[in-house]
């Protein structure tokens, strides 16, 4: 459906296109001050000096890290961009916090480590996949459909491996770790409720205007573009730190 709209397109796609590259730039700078949402200074000072169960913190955390996080927003926004039914958000969101809940508590709780330049990457890459999978590229290029539901579960495992090496950085005492954690994970899942709410919000008005379909193609080459760059940034940052 979006492929046989972009011909029709074209003032649409100039003004995407103008917001692509605003985009880019963005996010380009920004990555040269962190490492896709790091750790601050300030709040891994104030992690390791505390000692005990800190509920609040920690919720207020995983809040921040959830809403600053724009490579997990940037894969949220893929997956609920042709979803219409509350029902079928639901089910997807699920499997993502799913997911990610499982290797980010799993991964903190044993101190599995995983390179943090490579867990980004391919978070950037699911980001390049669920914009291609929109784009129904697979279904051209390779004659099938992937399970959406069953790759929104595994991306969401890598998603999770990516949270527990910030957390890791953090330092957490041992002391009161699981309750820590649990509250952290808490706090994601009320900032990914904060930004999913935006994101529909946002997704319900445009949805309304004639030119949606004709602007979802370009919209969706944005986002796949956005997470090249995340990727070759995380690459590219990983041989640079070798």
């Amino acid at each position: 459906m979006i492929s046989s709209l972009r011909e029709r397109s074209a003032p649409a796609i100039y003004k995407l296109a103008l917001f692509s590259c605003i985009m880019l730039i963005t996010v380009a700078a920004s990555a040269r001050l962190a490492l896709a949402h790091n750790v601050t200074a300030g709040d891994a000072g104030y992690i390791q000096e505390i000692w005990g169960v800190h509920i609040i913190p920690f919720v207020y955390l995983g809040a921040k890290h959830m809403v600053t996080g724009y490579d997990h927003i940037l894969f949220l926004l893929g997956v609920v961009f042709f979803l219409y039914r509350m029902k079928d958000v639901a089910i997807y969101v699920s499997l993502f916090a799913l997911g990610h809940s499982i290797t980010m508590l799993t991964f903190v709780w044993f101190g599995w480590g995983v390179n943090p330049f490579i867990i980004d990457a391919i978070i950037g890459l699911s980001v390049v996949y669920k914009a291609l999978d929109n784009l129904g590229a697979f279904q051209r290029w390779f004659g099938f459909q992937p399970n959406t539901k069953a790759a929104t579960l595994i991306f969401g495992l890598f998603h999770g491996t990516g949270l527990a090496t910030k957390i890791l950085d953090y330092k957490i005492a041992p002391d009161g770790l699981l309750a820590n954690l649990i509250a952290f994970n808490v706090g994601v899942e009320i900032g990914q409720i904060f930004a999913l709410a935006f994101i529909l919000i946002v997704m319900g008005f445009w949805r309304k205007s004639t030119f949606f379909l004709r602007q979802a193609y370009t919209a969706n080459v944005v986002i796949m573009c956005l997470g090249f760059i995340l990727m070759g940034y995380q690459i590219t940052g990983y041989f640079v730190s070798a």
